[in-house]
């Protein structure tokens, strides 16, 4: 059975592993996040190395269907945020599939 990971977790791991109150632990990850959700706000990228990229994308307008009733809608302009993970994290997740079977 999966188990998402939270914030409390993370909070958690800092105050065990590097030995951090909790009230600072807390405050590292919520800069961490508002520096992340910062830049990609400004449309850039963020590169976490040995884990991945997020990338901002512009998409243009264009049309799309509802999949339930088949009518035609125009989808607006927009930016969307993606996740490219870096070949470390893609090998470790293929390694540990390999290992859990």
């Amino acid at each position: 059975m999966s188990r998402t990971l939270t914030r409390a977790d993370i909070v958690d791991s800092l105050i065990k592993e590097i030995n951090l109150p909790r009230s600072l632990a807390t405050e590292v990850l919520e800069e961490l996040l508002t520096e992340l959700i910062d830049a990609a706000v400004q449309g850039n990228g963020v590169k976490v190395s040995s884990f991945g990229s997020f990338i901002v994308r512009e998409k243009s307008q264009r049309i799309g269907r509802n999949p339930k009733t088949g009518e035609e809608a125009v989808i607006s302009p927009r930016r969307v945020i993606t996740f490219r993970p870096s070949q470390c994290l893609k090998e470790a997740v293929h390694f540990s599939r390999k290992k859990a079977a």
